[in-house]
């Protein structure tokens, strides 16, 4: 089958090298339409059901909240682990499902059993499942400060909370917009308790009266006005402070007391439970999330260009920084390097192969197995349904090295044997067809063997399991990919441009570079000191190899590698 391939590729050399033209072109479009994210999607599916209550402890929202609703989701289909934590007002529930399991079939299953608890759930609790986010979901940090001090953190809250808040919801692939800092406003009434015994009226009375302030109901419509339905509509929405002081809520003497009457009522902050901070001055911070397998780069520049529309209606006095904190520029900063190392790495391959072979032909037949092995890699990627990310870029920049040894041997043994043959007499000379493929026949059973052995070091990775398989095993199948693909360029590309373009060279006397030659007057004195001395350099090997282990053993251990984000991230606890 092997020798098949090849026979087939020598023979159509010039559709072969279309088609891997083609192939160039719409790898480079596959690779540009990837999703790109920095890690790949490490959580299992995992469903968080965020319940507020107002007034209640950390003991109360414990047992009237965080409980019941434990109860409720225990025994779903496929739950792994039920994790919760409970807070003054607030309990997080988070039901995480097995590996595999589908996410939106999971989040209906909570939503059955939700449905259910509300019911024994105290009064004015509010629960509901947060949107769909990635572990990595957090790609950009905005903040809204007032350098010159003019605008006051009430005011900054606002337009982060109402203005920018929704324009960033609007952008497709925005799974959740978080605000943080600032001041976040609301109305106030304060209850004067000297005045509310003159009217003999109870806090629950006002409670009920402001609340109504701002309500609509409906109120049905007047018939046959004059052949047509009039609509009547009752419309007591609260639109400044005075609307709700000149609330009525009772009666007394023909004449009705207010909420003014009784209360201070006011615009200002809540009481706040966190702050936020930018460059040690008061800020008010959006967290920008994303849903999981959107394009991180893509989603960023959407949401620029919302934010470019943004910038013109910024309050005077307030600055928007978009560059708090960006995971683009990570992500960009890996492909950048992933680019170096290509680039590196084709320049140390040029000069090695110019050095070794003294060959402008060769050197070109071996370099185009890179860009070709690393598109039939973005190809498979993109087939695989995986992402760009560090893993997937980390396993490809490591198999670069690898991916033109199959076409090293190849063009080698072919350029040795025309050679060869050129400097046969004219009546014992072959075709170049037939030297290339017999220089093929030579080496394409020991080359496929190689790649093989090679590919299986790292078929374990695809084995692991939990979350160590998922941030490993892309890596793993990024690397097998490009050095398969480097495999079937070698049998089919290369012995195409092989015969193309090594055909009618020119027979030379000296056909060895100068290194060759160089290292063949060293390699024979040596390999005779090595059998002369072999015990002595088996035992050598064994104690470098000890040696090496104990090294190891004394190195420590992390699970993610240190990355140059430049961003620190505190907590204090």
């Amino acid at each position: 089958m092997i020798h098949a391939l090849i026979h087939f590729s020598l023979r159509h050399r010039i559709a072969v090298l279309v088609c891997a033209g083609l192939l160039v072109m719409g790898a480079g479009f596959v690779a540009t339409h990837l999703p790109v994210d920095v890690f790949p999607e490490l959580n299992a599916p995992t469903v968080v059901v965020l319940t507020e209550s107002g007034g209640l402890s950390a003991d109360e929202v414990e047992s009237q909240v965080t409980v019941p609703i434990e109860n409720a989701l225990n025994g779903l289909t496929g739950l792994r682990k039920l994790r919760s934590s409970s807070a003054l007002g607030l309990s997080i529930v988070r039901a995480e499902f097995a590996w595999g399991e589908d996410l939106y079939r999971a989040r209906q299953q909570v939503s059955e059993r939700m449905a259910s608890v509300r019911e024994v759930l105290p009064p004015g609790v509010d629960a509901e499942i947060s949107p769909l986010s990635s572990i990595t979901g957090e790609i950009m940090l905005l903040s809204v400060t007032s350098p010159a001090g003019t605008a006051s953190p009430l005011d900054m809250r606002a337009f982060a909370e109402f203005a920018l808040r929704p324009r960033l919801l609007s952008v497709p692939g925005v799974s959740q917009v978080v605000a943080i800092g600032g001041e976040l406003p609301e109305f106030q009434v304060e209850c004067r308790q000297d005045r509310l015994r003159l009217y003999h009226l109870t806090l629950a009375e006002v409670v009920n009266a402001a609340r109504q302030s701002h309500s609509t109901a409906s109120a049905g419509f007047l018939p046959d006005v004059q052949g047509i339905e009039v609509p009547v509509r009752q419309a007591a929405q609260v639109r400044s402070i005075d609307d709700i002081r000149r609330t009525a809520v009772a009666w007394h003497d023909g004449a009705p007391v207010t909420i003014g009457d009784v209360a201070e009522v006011r615009f200002a902050a809540t009481p706040s439970r966190g702050s936020a901070s930018e460059r040690g001055k008061v800020a008010a911070i959006l967290s920008v999330q994303k849903a999981p397998g959107t394009n991180t780069l893509a989603l960023t520049a959407a949401i620029d260009r919302a934010l470019d529309q943004a910038a013109a209606v910024v309050p005077k006095g307030m600055h928007l920084n978009r560059h708090v904190f960006r995971q683009a520029d990570f992500i960009t900063m890996a492909v950048n390097s992933l680019l170096g190392v290509l680039r590196d790495a084709a320049i140390i391959i040029t000069l090695i192969l110019v050095l070794f072979l003294f060959n402008l032909r060769t050197t070109l037949i071996t370099l185009a197995a890179l860009p070709l092995s690393l598109g039939l890699a973005f190809v498979a990627l993109w087939l695989l349904g995986l992402t760009v990310n560090v893993m997937t870029l980390g396993g490809l920049a490591v198999a670069i090295g690898g991916l033109v040894d199959d076409a090293i041997i190849y063009v080698e043994n072919a350029f040795r044997r025309l050679g060869e043959n050129q400097l046969l007499p004219v009546d014992k000379q072959q075709s170049s067809f037939a030297v290339i493929f017999s220089a093929s026949r030579e080496i394409s059973g020991p080359m496929v063997n190689a790649t093989i052995i090679i590919v299986l070091v790292f078929v374990p990775l695809l084995f692991l399991g939990g979350m160590e398989g998922r941030f490993f095993r892309p890596l793993g199948i990024s690397y097998i990919v490009s050095t398969l693909a480097s495999l079937v360029v070698a049998l089919t590309v290369t012995p195409a441009m092989c015969r193309l373009l090594l055909s009618h060279l020119q027979p030379r006397l000296e056909r060895d570079s100068f290194v060759v030659r160089w290292l063949k007057a060293g390699y024979a004195p040596t390999l005779a000191w090595a059998l002369r001395w072999k015990r002595a350099v088996v035992l050598s090997a064994a104690l470098l190899t000890a040696l090496c282990l104990w090294l190891v053993a004394s190195f420590g251990t992390s699970f993610l590698p240190t990355f140059r984000e430049g961003t620190y991230t505190v907590f204090v606890m």
